[in-house]
């Protein structure tokens, strides 16, 4: 993950957010629900008309007039506000894939209905913000350092001009934890969080974690290893600092752990392996990086890859290790991992 001011990452550690991240070459170089729209899709006339103050995951308070209207976010946030019936005018960070379809960290967005101030790592088209008369910019931080996700270092300061911006943290945090802040926030912004679709989603997610502790319980021998795949490399994350892993952890999952050590090129988030190398560690479940950025299961030639026990006994599953931070959202990632678990045989071995 990206510890961009603590760190001197390189351009594929930036974007390892949430742990292992694994670019194709021209990167490196440089929730599976569609769900329902919380309330009416548009924030609480009522709450327009008085202040709003907000404090953030910087400690930094930002107050205005009235309630945000013309919002713009990071991909990932915006779809977690579009859970909650709040509505942006811009995003950056991955929006739409090549085909012109919604990236999965758009959610159940309509990605014709917003404007793309940046689609890719580094894009950000500030005169087009400018032109909006943003009221405040949103999203998350995955450093200590305060670092706004996919704000491009180079243009930070004029952004940072024009309007006041808000910083939701998942870094070093349980999920839980980033997805009661996601709610705080919703909350001020007028979300109606009483509402039906609100309320089903989070008994959804509580009843999804009961789960996945039972079945972790139920299984405490088998390994589960979080991987991402790039063309030359492979990453394996640890879980000391990704929301999901901590969280996931936290439930009793057993998670293979690179050692500290192995992780330090990685600013602490992962180990770079090798394709050679893919066999390091014994896994019994291998749950792999779901963001357009890397190359998917699916499209794995490495015959190292296919010679893994978790591979072979077709133990693979999607992990999102950026999830969007609605409730809604983050049920899938909690019950694809607890029938994984529930299904698993133990298969990891070492195959040297």
């Amino acid at each position: 993950m990206p510890h961009a001011r603590a760190t001197h990452l390189t351009r594929r550690g930036l974007l390892a957010a949430g742990g292992a991240l694994g670019l194709g070459a021209a990167l490196a170089a440089c929730g599976d629900d569609k769900g329902k729209d919380a309330g009416s899709g548009e924030q609480a006339k009522a709450a327009k008309s008085g202040p709003w103050t907000f404090k953030d995951d910087r400690g930094t308070t930002v107050k205005l007039d009235k309630v945000p209207a013309n919002i713009v976010a990071f991909t990932g946030v915006a779809a977690a506000l579009h859970d909650y019936g709040i509505s942006v005018k811009a995003v950056f960070g991955p929006t739409k894939t090549k085909d012109g379809k919604a990236d999965v960290q758009a959610g159940g967005m309509d990605v014709s209905k917003v404007t793309v101030l940046g689609n890719t790592w580094g894009q950000f088209n500030v005169e087009k913000y400018a032109a909006l008369a943003p009221d405040v910019l949103i999203s998350t931080m995955f450093d200590s350092a305060g670092t706004l996700w996919y704000v491009p270092e180079e243009s930070k300061d004029k952004i940072a001009k024009l309007a006041p911006s808000v910083g939701i943290s998942v870094y070093d945090r349980r999920l839980s934890a980033s997805l009661q802040r996601m709610w705080e926030l919703a909350e001020s912004l007028g979300a109606d969080l009483k509402a039906a679709a609100v309320t089903d989603a989070k008994k959804r997610f509580e009843d999804a974690a009961a789960r996945l502790r039972a079945a972790a319980k139920a299984k405490p021998d088998i390994k589960v290893m979080a991987g991402s795949a790039s063309a030359d490399l492979f990453y394996v994350s640890g879980t000391n600092l990704s929301v999901d892993l901590e969280y996931f952890k936290a439930l009793g999952v057993n998670f293979v752990e690179p050692p500290e050590s192995a992780k330090k090129e990685g600013g602490g988030w992962y180990e770079s392996l090798s394709w050679e190398n893919v066999d390091k560690y014994q896994a019994d479940i291998i749950m792999m990086d779901d963001r357009s950025a890397t190359i998917q299961p699916a499209d794995i030639t490495k015959a190292t890859w296919k010679k893994l026990p978790a591979v072979k006994a077709g133990q693979v599953i999607a992990r999102s290790p950026e999830p969007i931070l609605s409730y809604d959202k983050c049920v899938p990632l909690l019950t694809g991992l607890a029938e994984a678990l529930e299904k698993a045989k133990k298969v990891g071995q070492a195959l040297r």
